[in-house]
């Protein structure tokens, strides 16, 4: 099984993607993070999928059959760089795939992003099985919380360990 976490931060420092290496200390199998800020920007924003930066992002995903698909919301959605990414993946790009959303923001009031925002875009992308969304206050990762361990553990289970069919 083949495990693909998707960073969608724009930021170097970055707390999604700490929570992201938390995520994957936690799992029971091998992990590959694909951190989107490390794209090239003007092939990402022209949709030039031929660009061999962005093929190999789209060739990653094509090969996982888990996605973990992480973001910071910012004003109540996920990022546009995440947006980005998503939009120049082909159609029908997570089929046949479970796919994790996580998103992280400065106040519970970003909660509901992770249902109302992030799974409908990645159901689109015809996803097998969206697992129910995991939302993390930033004070809750550095350092990591200990009542959230519970949290990641309990959302990991969900993801079955056989390949998609």
């Amino acid at each position: 099984m083949s495990v693909l976490l998707i960073s969608g931060s724009p930021s170097a420092a970055s707390r999604t993607a700490r929570l992201l290496d938390h995520l994957a200390g936690r799992m029971d199998r091998p992990a590959t993070v694909l951190r989107l800020r490390d794209l090239p920007a003007e092939a990402l924003l022209h949709g030039d999928t031929a660009h061999p930066g962005l093929a190999r992002a789209t060739e990653q995903v094509a090969a996982a059959t888990t996605i973990v698909a992480a973001t910071p919301i910012y004003k109540a959605s996920y990022t546009g760089l995440l947006k980005a990414f998503l939009d120049v993946l082909p159609q029908g790009a997570f089929t046949g795939k479970t796919v994790v959303p996580v998103a992280t923001g400065g106040t519970a009031a970003h909660l509901l992003a992770v249902d109302y925002a992030l799974r409908p875009v990645l159901s689109v992308l015809g996803a097998r099985h969206v697992t129910r969304g995991l939302f993390v206050l930033d004070t809750q990762i550095e350092p990591l919380a200990q009542d959230l361990l519970p949290r990641i553990d309990a959302l990991l289970a969900e993801v079955p360990l056989e390949a998609a069919a």
